[in-house]
């Protein structure tokens, strides 16, 4: 700056020695140099901390391209199914019954006198179970009796005027028609005694109904009188089962029917008697589905020696079903779609490929594939809802190989 200019600004240089002037000017130089350093540090600073945020921002953008791809990436595991080589077993519930139950009634009619079996009485064959009172019954045989005699005097008395008559007409005594009225009359009287002795017989039947015996041997389990009761055809007396063997009827669900086979062997059990199996067979079957229920009933014997067992017990029969050679798939493979149900089977490229199957019998946590896939198909283990057809997934074992 001029002299000319100071003065007119109004300042006025300071006046310094020429020794002082270089080492104010070598100060100013120092402070010069001092603050382009210093803006110079500053400046890399600045471009240090700003490609520092452009590289930081540039690895956040490539993080999160890789954590959107991966979850974009639909990873699933899978199975196959395999040959149904083993059996089942199905429980089925059942109530025992006697091998013959039957209900004891009187065919005579009139007044029980005694009963000699009470109830868990075991009773063998013809043995007597009660006896009855039966004076009308009693009356009418004697009746009859009396009848079959007169009858029979009649006979008599109409063979012999036969016989006389016979000799009459040879001597051209009586006519013949007179002969054939007398022989007319023995052919009746016959007749009456025929009936009056079938009479005399139906009654003696009859009274021998007054003793009541076991048709069979078994069990009562049943006394429906007492002494000096009304009995007539209609009133049971008792109820007679045969305990050993038994029988259980079980209804086989349609799906099973076609497994069963007679003599097959079941195992029986009884929730009251615990730890014990009885051992049964398959005796016969309907070899029909009941159009109701949809069930094949089937009937199942088995001893009963040293009576553990007792008619009317509720049972659970164990009844072992062969295989059936199909394809099986764990349960959790399963997709309910509006189409149906279906499974969805992964090629080798990845694809999804969803397909409706025919489900059969259900195992719990298996089920039986009757058709849709093979052997050889790979299948979605708990495939999401979102699985689409078409969809490309990677295998959760190419995941972990990565």
């Amino acid at each position: 700056m001029t002299e000319q200019r100071h003065s007119a600004l109004g300042l006025h240089p300071i006046e310094v020695n020429p020794g002082e002037e270089h080492v104010e000017l070598l100060k100013r130089r120092q402070i010069l140099r001092r603050t382009w350093i210093a803006a110079l540090v500053i400046l890399v600073l600045l471009a240090i901390g700003a490609g520092r945020t452009v590289l930081s921002r540039m690895a956040n953008a490539r993080a999160l391209d890789a954590s959107s791809a991966e979850q974009a990436t639909q990873y699933v595991k899978t199975t196959v199914a395999r040959r149904n080589a083993a059996g089942q077993t199905l429980n089925l519930p059942g109530t025992l019954q006697g091998f013959v139950q039957s209900p004891i009634a009187a065919r005579a009619t009139g007044y029980l006198k005694r009963w000699s079996k009470d109830i868990g009485a075991k009773v063998a064959k013809g043995e007597l179970l009660a006896e009855i009172e039966t004076p009308e019954i009693d009356q009418q045989l004697s009746q009859a009796i009396a009848a079959r005699e007169q009858a029979a005097s009649n006979l008599s008395l109409a063979r012999s005027t036969a016989e006389r008559w016979e000799g009459l007409r040879k001597k051209d005594v009586v006519s013949q028609q007179d002969l054939d009225e007398r022989r007319s009359a023995v052919a009746q009287s016959l007749a009456f005694l025929a009936a009056a002795e079938a009479n005399v017989q139906r009654l003696r039947q009859l009274e021998d109904f007054k003793r009541v015996v076991a048709p069979f041997a078994g069990v009562i389990t049943r006394r429906n009188v007492d002494v000096g009761d009304l009995i007539d055809s209609s009133r049971l007396l008792f109820i007679l089962s045969q305990t050993d063997p038994l029988r259980v009827y079980v209804n086989v669900p349609q799906a099973y029917a076609q497994l069963v086979k007679i003599g097959q062997q079941v195992v029986v059990t009884q929730a009251e008697l615990r730890g014990q199996r009885f051992l049964g067979q398959v005796a016969r079957t309907s070899a029909s589905i009941d159009a109701v229920t949809r069930t094949m009933q089937l009937e199942v014997t088995l001893t009963n020696h040293d009576g553990h067992l007792l008619p009317g017990t509720y049972v659970q029969v164990a009844l072992p079903l062969q295989a059936s050679q199909s394809l099986v798939a764990p349960t959790n493979t399963l997709l309910f779609r509006s189409a149906g149900t279906m499974i969805a089977v992964v090629d080798a490229q990845g694809h999804v490929t969803l397909r409706r199957v025919s489900v059969g019998r259900n195992y719990g946590a298996e089920f039986e594939v009757l058709d849709g896939i093979s052997e050889t198909d790979r299948i979605v283990l708990n495939p999401p809802d979102s699985l689409a057809d078409g969809q490309v997934v990677v295998l959760a074992s190419d995941k972990d190989r990565k």
